[in-house]
């Protein structure tokens, strides 16, 4: 029975890249009167694929002893081993990624089964695609491959975003489109810089030649991976490169938005494996050190300004995943491995309560009568640090969306009062207020950066006292436009509709909130889990282990290996 969990699992770590790539060719192939049969085909993918991730999450751990040394399962594709063939690489980490991004994506996909895939052309395929370059940006090995899912999931986002279509979407879309293919075009020269002083684009290997690098090859190496590392921060969404995802995010359509949550924490999974796999000869910036602190602060900071300063929701949770990359950044810019369990525990919370808040946007801006937002006038803009904040008092896009005689699904009772209650508790995972996991993860964040840091006299270092007045100010920031937008919701006196919800819409953000319940609940195994995957994250040397074989890693340590 071991024999065969061993050998059937040896498959397992291909099957997120290949579901997904696999449901989303079939159904170019339907034509648009086969909705059933595509919701159906997307449905059962995104289900495999969840199911996939818990086995493959269940294997990294000791629930099944001794499938894979160490949790670290390697795939090789062609049976071409490493550094010369491609490889897949399944450790807690990317375990427990794969497993948030197929949760949200179910959420997503129910939510839009009501309404939204029925605006645009190949919905469900754009989705599938947009999950096999997710799933495969956690799973690769080496430097090529991430460039390529990179690229599948952004050209797979590009169609989403314009999905519907608007003069708002169409804008809001084309900054998208330049600002990531200029970070893809940064990608391309980092890592061919890399590889023309290395020799490699395998990440283990990279972390082997660099150690046998002269000098003026590691100069030149260090200047690649700072290229390659301001792409990746610009796919996080990090000041001052962040301009164009709020309104992006915003413009796009709820299911679409909440999904979107996730894709800047790509950028953040790439910074925390090549940093890691890199401190054995010394992670230049910015993957380490006071350079990725800053950057982290900053991004706060434009965050939290623009929480205040924005008057619509979509915009205002926009501003709250930079405030979440923000937060991450810095955690790990504080060069501390004990707040790293903390920091993906906050990503998690994050994750998904920015992905229900998207959805919840998507109804309630239902209870908008056609004349409040026919009349609604523009707020003026707000400048900071030289960008334009606009409030946007502007009525959301409205103009490609489906008809309410064409949602599916049967309407649940009192709306409003789901809503309200849906709204408070978003509020209150997203700003980190208490009892919910925000709260939890925030928490545990600033005590374990106040107790690694704290040294014999009882003093911490600055650093320490800017990211707490940083997460404070933000979560204060984030109270303060979030009540004036709730109380303009439910609370105002400009007479507002009752939308008819639909369970196919409530139950995704139920789904997704109950979650985080969950995560609060059961903080302490949770917690325990994100600790021995921070572990493996910064035992680079069991990650190379796995990868490569033993002659080529006896090198990097000046060792024989026999």
């Amino acid at each position: 029975m071991k024999d065969w969990i061993i050998a059937w699992s040896q498959h397992l770590p291909v099957l997120p890249i290949v579901v997904p790539l696999l449901a989303g060719a079939t159904m170019l192939l339907l034509g648009e009167s086969r909705r059933k049969l595509r919701g159906s085909i997307a449905a059962l993918a995104t289900l495999l694929q969840l199911a996939t991730a818990l086995a493959l999450l269940s294997f990294t751990t000791d629930a099944v002893p001794n499938v894979w040394p160490h949790g670290i399962g390697v795939y090789a594709i062609g049976s071409w081993v490493a550094p010369y063939g491609i490889v897949l690489v399944i450790d807690r980490l990317a375990a427990f990624m794969l497993v948030l991004t197929a949760a949200l994506a179910l959420a997503t996909l129910a939510y839009s089964l009501a309404r939204w895939e029925r605006v645009g052309m190949h919905y469900h395929s754009l989705f599938q695609f947009l999950l096999m370059g997710l799933n495969g940006a956690f799973l690769t090995g080496d430097l090529f491959n991430l460039f390529v899912f990179f690229e599948v999931l952004l050209a797979a986002s590009y169609g989403l975003l314009l999905h519907g279509s608007g003069a708002a979407r169409v804008k809001s879309g084309l900054h998208y489109i330049v600002v990531n293919l200029a970070a893809s075009l940064l990608f391309l020269i980092g890592a061919a810089m890399i590889y023309g002083v290395t020799g490699t684009l395998n990440m283990a290997d990279i972390a082997v030649q660099v150690a046998k690098l002269s000098a003026p090859d590691r100069g030149l190496f260090e200047a690649g991976v700072a290229i390659l590392g301001v792409a990746f921060l610009v796919k996080a969404g990090s000041w001052p490169l962040n301009f164009w995802l709020p309104s992006a995010y915003a413009a796009a359509g709820a299911p679409v938005a909440a999904v979107f949550s996730i894709m800047t924490k790509v950028g953040i999974y790439a910074v925390l494996r090549i940093g890691s796999l890199l401190t054995l000869s010394g992670a230049p910036a910015p993957f380490a050190g006071d350079w990725l602190l800053a950057v982290g602060l900053a991004t706060i900071v434009f965050g939290a300004a623009g929480m205040l300063s924005a008057y619509h929701l979509g915009r205002l949770i926009g501003f709250a995943v930079v405030v979440s990359s923000g937060t991450i950044l810095a955690a790990v810019g504080l060069d501390a491995p004990h707040l790293t369990a903390p920091a993906l525990f906050y990503l998690l919370t994050s994750v998904l309560a920015t992905g229900a808040f998207f959805m919840l946007h998507g109804m309630t801006e239902r209870t908008r009568l056609v004349t409040e937002v026919a009349d609604a006038a523009p707020l003026p803009p707000v400048t900071y640090l030289g960008f334009e904040l606009r409030g946007s008092g502007m009525p959301p896009v409205r103009d490609a969306e489906p008809e309410e005689g064409e949602e599916v699904g049967i309407a649940i009772p009192a709306a409003m009062a789901f809503l309200g209650l849906a709204f408070v508790l978003c509020v209150l995972l997203v700003t980190g207020l208490p009892p919910l996991s925000g709260f939890v993860a925030k928490f545990t964040l600033l005590a374990t950066a106040l107790a690694s840091a704290t040294g014999t006299d009882g003093s911490a270092p600055l650093a320490v006292w800017l990211l707490i007045a940083a997460l404070l100010m933000s979560g204060l920031a984030g109270v303060i436009g979030l009540a004036r937008i709730g109380m303009r919701l439910f609370w105002s006196p400009i007479p507002r509709t009752t939308p008819r919800l639909r369970v196919i819409e409530a139950t995704p953000v139920a789904f997704l909130i109950l979650l985080c319940i969950g995560a609060t609940v059961a903080a302490g195994p949770l917690m325990t889990y994100l600790d021995s995957a921070a572990v493996t994250l910064h035992s680079p040397r069991l990650y190379i282990d796995a990868v490569l074989s033993p002659e080529s890693v006896g090198a990097l340590y000046g060792e024989k290996r026999q």
